[in-house]
């Protein structure tokens, strides 16, 4: 599993059409509020030269990418932290994403209604945004009265309590989780709450195919991103999801025709592991070569564990190589030659791009 982010936004701002640009599924796209009423869910394989190359080194029986989930729920209206609309009985089903896609309505079309009447891509983003925090707030207060009933008795219960007020009173003054200083106590008190806007976000704008590269057009998306500390990704949500229907090969032309040169799955997970602070790690065996994601200096026992438990169990040593160095040198012989495959202990923290072989007790 790589990384899983949940995909929203007001009616209309072209969530399905997005989530069809990145995972080519056929998600209904309707013109109209709430056409996903069932939330979609779908898992792509991550796109990477690298791994593509070490197959063609190797030629394994079995090439194994790491993946991305993506779930698309319905349009977020206000007032979904109160039942309006249909959004907000499904954003249970988000709680448990790394990130949240937030899809920002950047185009015009007369043709697509916009449940204000206009389009304002910050207005609409706040709407969005302070629903989750209303929703958060609910979570929270629905906790609060949960340990009210048990503080009088037990010390512990009310230190908790104690945070769990903190954080509340922070949410309904508007602050998302992310933004708040929490303590590592608070942290902790509210951890089984998932709160949605304790989660990175990666704004998502939708423009038309004649704005691509108008700055202009995104401008207020990407001052908005920068003041939260959020990533973004500008998507030609319509024509990348045509363009996603055709045959891999014959999309490349047609992405540059549109000049963005790469399809907004490659530039969405690069934004994505750059905000989640995540790296490829690259294991080859006689018949399997894989990619697998890990947070950014992951110590490599804790890596070795993710390949099996015994792994990092039985943890001796690691011999590590650059995957560029790799296939520069034509393979590990040539590699083991040229001295460049390390011998890593405990302490090594794997870096992006590691060829990684456990050496384990079993």
């Amino acid at each position: 599993m790589g990384f899983r982010c949940g995909i929203v936004g007001l009616p209309n701002a072209g969530k399905s059409t997005i989530f069809n640009a990145l995972t080519a599924a056929g998600a209904p796209q309707e013109a109209f509020p709430f056409c996903t009423v069932e939330p979609n869910r779908h898992a792509v394989a991550v796109p990477d030269e690298r791994l593509d190359a070490l197959a063609a080194l190797y030629k394994p029986q079995k090439v194994v990418p790491t993946t991305l989930e993506i779930v698309d729920i319905a349009g977020l209206v206000q007032g979904a932290s109160r039942g309006e609309g249909l959004g907000n009985q499904f954003l249970g089903h988000i709680k448990d994403v790394d990130a949240v896609l937030h899809v920002v309505r950047c185009f015009r079309d007369e043709n697509v209604a916009h449940p204000h009447g206009r389009v304002d891509p910050v207005e609409d983003a706040q709407v969005v945004d302070l629903e989750l925090v209303l929703r958060d707030a609910q979570t929270v207060a629905n906790k609060r009265d949960r340990l009210h009933k048990r503080a009088h008795s037990d010390k512990s219960v009310r230190e908790e309590l104690a945070e769990v007020e903190r954080v509340l009173a922070d949410l309904e003054a508007g602050v998302p989780a992310r933004r708040q200083d929490l303590s590592d106590a608070a942290r902790g008190a509210v951890a089984d709450c998932m709160l949605l806007t304790d989660k990175p976000v990666l704004y998502v704008a939708n423009v038309s195919e004649d704005q691509v590269g108008d700055e202009a057009a995104v401008a207020p998306v990407r001052e908005l991103a920068r003041a939260q500390g959020a990533g973004l990704v500008v998507v030609a949500g319509r024509a990348e999801a045509e363009v996603s229907e055709l045959d891999p090969g014959e999309r490349g032309p047609f992405l540059e025709a549109l000049g963005l040169g790469e399809s907004s799955l490659g530039r969405l997970i690069r934004a994505g592991y750059e905000l989640l602070g995540l790296v490829t790690m690259f294991t080859v065996l006689s018949n399997e070569v894989r990619a697998w994601t890990l947070p950014a200096r992951t110590p490599v026992p804790q890596a070795a564990g993710r390949i099996h438990t015994d792994m990092e169990q039985g943890f001796i040593r690691a011999e590590v190589v650059p995957v560029r160095e790799l296939l520069d040198l034509g393979g590990e012989a040539a590699a083991r030659g040229a001295g460049k495959i390390r011998t890593e202990g405990k302490d090594y923290r794997v870096q992006d791009g590691d060829v990684v072989r456990i050496r384990f007790r079993a």
